[in-house]
């Protein structure tokens, strides 16, 4: 064959095929891996799809041509499963690795097809080695030395850039392996053999790319990585360079992890495409292991994030029962290990709120629960006569006004306010008394739903799996608020608030946490606050926060009232004070170094009261910081709640 170079340059093309047929046995491997993963993805996906109600399936397909969404759709997908924007935010490191094997792979893949068209745009069909010639592009072309474009050094430097970028992650992964606390790990999980098979393979890819493209960097053209290693190697072999076992390396590695990839973590770099789909079609899973759940359980990475997140790993026994385990058992169908652990949760979201993905394992351990414990037999006959009574109660009861209105007290043009307390502020009465004190103060024309005792809101149930007999408690609340007449519902527990929110459906009634209440009440001028030098730090109650997203109005509140200084971890990182109504198998030695790890958490600059706005974190914290529920002047830390701190800094009217 006629050299390149010593073409006329009119007769030399920028690229010759140097194999007319694109074919090579090496890429044997290559291509029997990844169509077993294709025809593995596919029968799943049919599997899945058949599984979704049909209603689901109609939500799914009008939501990809719905301009909104699928905007949605390309931000999160790009920003979820390629750059790892919300890992970037926490763990720099952690995230500049999953970042660049991500987005510098796909880059590769993309190149590798452009280059392709433009250049032996034919090898781009299926039936003309479509399949492998994009990934194995550099065997297969001659580069004319002597005729090479701005545009072909162009793909050259932007390959070999790539390239390199993969290649820093892939290193920052392997050290990670045994150095993990320096990318911002404490704990990582433990890989099962199928993860091991892939990882092991996805570590080799890369180093193997390298070695193959520069090898052949002289014939098919390279740039400023690629090239120098070419010439290393004919510094150290010679002029004969033998390519071959190191192409076929490069596809022995291919093939292996994706055809390890169905069987290990991951396959997530697929399904959690289809999952954020899903996600923001609006489809919620149905049950733990089928349908949407699938996508939702395959979508996680085990990146192992929710192990340093999770409150309950202060012990390190607990970290066997962490959602990322939790789902790999969900994935290999072990169903004794999947009860012996969906109980083992405070459900306080914190996973949830942290996954790269959005993956909502306490939902699934939900799901999973109410397939154990929605069956069990229960009576809430009496719930019609408990309505009935609370309904009757509020017909007859009389609505606290102010005792003196002034022209600067008015009352709320929203009209009737109903305020709930529910069952957990009964058994702290303080709160009760503090709101009371507040609505006073400020004028507010309200009536107390469940004064002498109410019907439970049901959000425990919901959390135990019983979800029919959730369904029949909501029911009776939801006929007695929505005959009272009220526009208004306050309550001054966040879950109570996380379930009216959610499931009440009060179509014509705001509901509100009284923290958000009270913030409109300062804002119109209703309440007005004395400011004290007092230190506060305010702990985000779980439901309160992360369930809720409500973290600034009880803060721009509390900084009327006092200094207002950070814990060292809030908003969606704060951590649970581990008395949660989420578990009740959880031992209380586990509870309770869960609530030192909380107590630390907030003391970390120093404050003099802990104020939080649920009465189970005031409950957990009083008990746990000594003499504090007195609220005497000797103690070093007071505990108080919201409304409390709001009630005593209130100028008296």
């Amino acid at each position: 064959m006629t050299p390149l170079y010593s073409l006329p340059l009119h007769a030399a093309p920028e690229v010759i095929d140097r194999i007319p047929s694109g074919y090579s046995n090496f890429v044997i491997p290559f291509v029997v891996g990844i169509s077993f993963m294709l025809v593995w993805l596919t029968v799943g996906l049919f599997r899945l799809l058949a599984m979704i109600p049909s209603e689901d399936r109609r939500l799914f397909w009008k939501s990809l041509i719905n301009p909104k969404i699928a905007l949605k759709n390309i931000k999160d997908l790009f920003c979820d499963c390629l750059f790892h924007t919300k890992i970037w935010k926490r763990k720099p490191l952690l995230g500049y690795m999953h970042s660049s094997i991500a987005f510098g792979w796909f880059m590769l893949i993309v190149l590798g097809h452009l280059e392709v068209a433009l250049f032996v745009p034919k090898h781009l069909a299926w039936t003309d080695g479509g399949l492998f010639y994009p990934i194995f592009y550099r065997f297969f072309v001659w580069i004319n030395p002597g005729h090479v474009t701005l545009r072909g050094w162009f793909f050259f430097f932007l390959m070999d850039f790539f390239l390199l970028y993969v290649l820093t992650g892939v290193g920052m992964a392997i050290f990670k392996r045994f150095r993990s606390i320096v990318l911002g790990m404490r704990h990582t999980t433990k890989p099962s053999l199928a993860d091991r098979v892939a990882l092991y393979s996805l570590w080799m890819i890369f180093p193997l790319r390298l070695l193959a493209e520069s090898f052949t960097a002289d014939l098919s053209g390279g740039s400023f990585l690629t090239v120098p290693v070419n010439h290393l190697w004919h510094w150290i072999f010679g002029d004969k360079l033998f390519f071959m076992p190191v192409w076929w390396a490069y596809s022995i590695c291919l093939g292996l992890f994706f055809a390890a990839m169905p069987f290990s973590r991951y396959m997530h770099i697929l399904t959690e495409v289809l999952w954020i789909l899903l996600r923001n079609a609006g489809i919620q899973p149905r049950h733990p292991r089928k349908g949407v759940a699938e996508a939702e359980i395959y979508a996680c990475s085990s990146c192992g994030l929710c192990l340093d997140a999770c409150p309950m790993n202060v012990r390190k026994k607990n970290l066997k029962y962490s959602s990322v385990y939790f789902i790999r058992f969900l994935r290999r169908h072990n169903e004794k290990k999947i009860n012996a652990i969906a109980d083992k949760c405070l459900m306080c979201d914190k996973c949830h709120a942290l996954c790269p993905v959005g993956v909502d394992a306490p939902a699934l351990r939900r799901a999973q629960r109410a397939t154990v414990n929605n069956s069990l037999p229960y009576d809430y006959s009496y719930l019609k006569a408990a309505g009935a009574g609370m309904a009757a109660g509020l017909a007859e009861a009389p609505v606290l006004a102010p005792a003196e209105p002034t022209s600067d007290v008015q009352r709320p043009s929203a009209g009737k306010v109903m305020y709930f307390a529910g069952c957990m502020t009964h058994l702290t009465p303080r709160i009760i008394k503090s709101v009371e004190k507040v609505f006073k103060s400020a004028g507010v024309d309200y009536v107390f739903a469940d004064r002498d005792g109410g019907i439970c809101c049901g959000r425990p149930l919901m959390l135990a799996g019983k979800t029919d007999a959730a369904y029949e408690t909501i029911s009776a609340n939801r006929r007695m608020i929505l005959g009272s007449g009220c526009r208004t519902l306050v309550l001054s527990c966040p879950i109570c608030y996380k379930i009216f929110k959610d499931e009440y459906a009060l179509d014509g009634i705001e509901v509100l946490h009284y923290t958000q209440f009270i913030k409109r009440l300062v804002d119109e001028g209703k309440l007005k606050l004395t400011a004290g030098d007092e230190r506060i730090v305010y702990h985000d109650p779980c439901e309160l926060g992360r369930g809720c997203g409500v973290y600034k109005e009880p803060r721009e509140v509390l900084a009327q009232a006092g200094t207002l200084v950070k814990a060292a971890k809030e908003g969606d990182e704060s951590i649970c004070c581990g008395g949660s109504l989420g578990s009740l198998t959880l031992d209380s030695r586990d509870r309770a170094k869960i609530t030192e790890s909380s107590v630390g958490n907030l003391l970390v600059n120093n404050p003099q009261t802990i104020v939080t706005a649920c009465p189970l974190c005031l409950k957990t914290f009083s008990e746990s910081v000594g003499g504090a529920a007195s609220g005497s002047v000797e103690d070093p830390v007071k505990v108080m709640d919201f409304a409390e701190m709001v009630a005593r800094n209130t100028e008296s009217s």
